[in-house]
Parts: structure tokens; C-alpha cells; sequence
């Protein structure tokens, strides 16, 4: 945790209670129906987190599209649409053949998913059950996945998962003004499963007994692992697949997500050689002077190219920089237990 950060959580302790008794009076409010929640005519996936910041949602999300897809659903995946500035109720990034907006406009995630998922339209809107409702109508889905639902309790769903990232698991397990956690821990009854991501050889020991406390504080949802593996780079270039070790280095290296520090390891894990890394603000827009600002340390340590994030990489045009730019392809590699898991749920789903 920064130190900017921890200050923040520190001063901001005082009010944790506060701010967690009126996320529990709102999640009363939608459980007793004095708030409204719309039960959809299709089977509803969330995909959420307790925690802030980033557990992994955007891979899983797409790897739960993928499996769908290839099961002869036709999902659609709905997004808030974070750091987007098109504020239409309903956003279509992608009608599953033709993307719409960029990631300037419809948010970093949602354009990486519309790219990288063919077939699945993706659509963003702060009142979620209209671009809900729209996917189900114009685009004849019949399956949709929440990105980042957990605490949107205004549409009802089939299927409950709540992330944990490895790295960060729930933090100081102080609720926000004080903490990481967006509620108290006791809004996890609600979920289905939990998923702990990026699970490392380092992080293993920790993870499995977080995972163990989670078991004991809620013994009927299933804790399931999943790790991360890069199996390629994409060049900003010509958007083309390029072999991780026949890359050029050094590369200089920058991201604007959650945990950029986690990003940096995996590239040095690959063996790829970093000449600096430059951590940028999650959802970072890369306006001319940060680009400058880029180029510049890099010219500085004779990199010869760059590395990032493909969330990142969407944000960039093929001119952007002078030297060559690539992202690091990363897949989810769920364990045989989770995809048992969800099969069995999916399959409840066929109509």
C-alpha cells in the first residue's frame, strides 16, 4: 500500500462505521424491496469484488464469455463503464461484430473486452438494467455477464462470484473511508463463490489460508483458485502476435492499473529485460505530455521499445511512440474444480 494511501485509510478510520452502516441500510433496503430489483428474463453471471481496486474481473469476465460461447449461449457483457465519458444510458461498445466507441469513450475494460471477444456484444450504462434490457431485445442475448456487480443489487442474478486478487487478498479488512473494503464483510453472504486470482508460487501459502477463512465464515460458498499465464505480446503496431522471448530489449515498461507493481513482476518473470518502469493512475488516459514524459525516461535508459498492458495498449495509436510497443497477453488458468464449477451452474442455465 502507498503511503499516500495508508494516510488516507488512516484519517479516513473514524468513518468507517458510518460508511459501513449505510451500505448495510442499502443492501436492507434492496432485500426488504423497498428499493426495487429487476428480475431479467435471461440468467444474469456477476462477476464483483468486496475489495477496491483491481481482483482480476476483466480476464475472468472473459473467460466465463468464452466458455458461454463455446456452450452455444450468446452472452453479452455489461459494464458501468468506469473512466468512459460517454454517459448515455445505454453505451453499445460492440454489437458482437462491429466496435462502436473507443476506450476514451466507453472505458478502458469495456473496449478491451469488445476487441478481444468476437461474437459477445459489450454495452456500458450506470442504470444497469437498461443496457441490460437492450442486450436481451436488440442483440437477441440470452445470457448476461455483470462486470463489476457486486454491489449493483438493482438487477437480480443466477450466479454470484466475488474476486479476491492473491496480492492484496481484502487488505486491512477496514471498510472505506478506513479500508479496502467497499462493505462489511458480512455483505459476502450474498454471493455464490468466492475466486482468489493470480495465485503465484509465492502467494500460495497465503492465499490457501485466506481461502480457509473465508470457508469457515461462510462454509456453503466454494473458494476456487485461479492463476494468470502469459502466453504471448501483441504489437501496437499492427496488432499482430509476437513470441514473448523474440521481443526486443531492453523494454521500458509502464501500466495504468490497480496494481501496477504486480504487472512489473510478471514482466521480469518472463525474462524480459526492463531498462525502468514507469507505474502510472489506474484507467490512466494517455494525453501528449504523458506520452512525452514516457518517451523521454525511456530515451534515457536506451530502452528499445515498450512494454505494457493490452488494457493499456487499446488506449494507444499506432503512431503514438517512435520505438516499438507490445503488450503482454495474459490468460486466466482456472483449476480443474472451478471449471466443474461452473459447467454445473451453466448447465442449469439451458433452457
Amino acid at each position: 500500500m502507498s503511503q499516500k494511501l495508508s494516510s488516507l485509510y488512516f484519517f479516513g478510520r473514524p468513518f468507517s462505521p458510518l460508511y459501513s452502516t449505510i451500505m448495510k441500510l442499502r443492501e436492507s433496503l434492496y432485500i426488504k424491496g423497498i428499493k426495487r430489483r429487476y428480475k431479467l428474463d435471461v440468467p444474469v453471471i456477476s462477476v464483483g469484488n468486496l475489495t477496491m481496486g483491481g481482483t482480476g474481473k476483466t480476464p475472468v469476465v472473459a473467460l466465463l464469455a468464452s466458455i458461454l460461447l463455446k456452450k452455444g449461449f450468446k452472452p453479452a457483457i455489461i459494464s458501468r463503464g468506469y473512466g468512459g465519458t460517454i454517459k448515455n444510458t445505454v453505451n453499445v461498445v460492440s454489437d458482437g461484430t462491429e466496435i462502436f466507441l473507443n476506450a476514451e469513450s466507453a472505458g478502458d475494460e469495456p473496449c478491451f473486452l469488445a476487441k478481444s471477444l468476437p461474437g459477445v456484444p459489450v454495452l456500458t450504462g450506470v442504470v444497469r438494467v437498461l443496457p441490460c434490457r437492450h442486450a436481451i431485445e436488440k442483440f437477441g442475448c440470452n445470457i448476461l455477464i455483470l462486470d463489476d456487480g457486486f454491489q449493483h443489487l438493482a438487477v437480480k442474478r443466477d450466479l454470484d462470484l466475488v474476486l479476491f486478487s492473491a496480492a492484496t487478498l481484502a487488505g486491512n479488512s477496514r471498510v472505506f473511508p478506513g479500508g479496502d473494503l467497499r462493505e462489511p464483510v458480512s455483505a459476502l453472504k450474498r454471493c455464490d463463490a468466492f475466486l482468489i486470482t493470480g495465485v503465484t508460487d509465492k502467494l500460495k501459502v497465503r492465499s490457501k489460508k485466506f481461502g480457509e477463512l473465508l470457508t469457515k465464515r461462510f462454509p456453503d460458498k466454494p473458494v476456487f483458485y485461479t492463476t494468470y499465464q502469459a502466453i504471448d505480446a501483441i504489437s501496437l503496431e499492427d496488432n499482430a502476435s509476437k513470441e514473448i522471448k523474440s521481443l526486443p530489449t531492453p523494454l521500458f515498461g509502464f501500466c495504468g492499473i490497480a496494481q501496477p507493481e504486480l504487472f512489473q513482476k510478471t514482466v521480469v518473470a518472463q525474462n524480459i529485460s526492463l531498462s525502468g518502469f514507469m507505474p502510472l493512475s489506474d484507467h490512466q488516459l494517455f494525453k501528449q505530455d504523458l506520452i512525452s514524459k514516457i518517451t523521454a525516461q525511456a530515451q534515457s535508459t536506451n530502452a528499445k521499445g515498450f512494454i505494457t498492458t493490452e488494457k493499456d495498449l487499446i488506449k494507444l495509436q499506432k503512431d503514438t511512440f517512435k520505438l516499438p510497443c507490445f503488450a503482454l497477453k495474459m490468460r486466466v488458468e482456472a483449476a480443474s474444480d472451478l471449471l466443474t464449477y461452473l459447467d454445473e451452474k451453466i448447465e442449469a442455465f439451458q433452457p
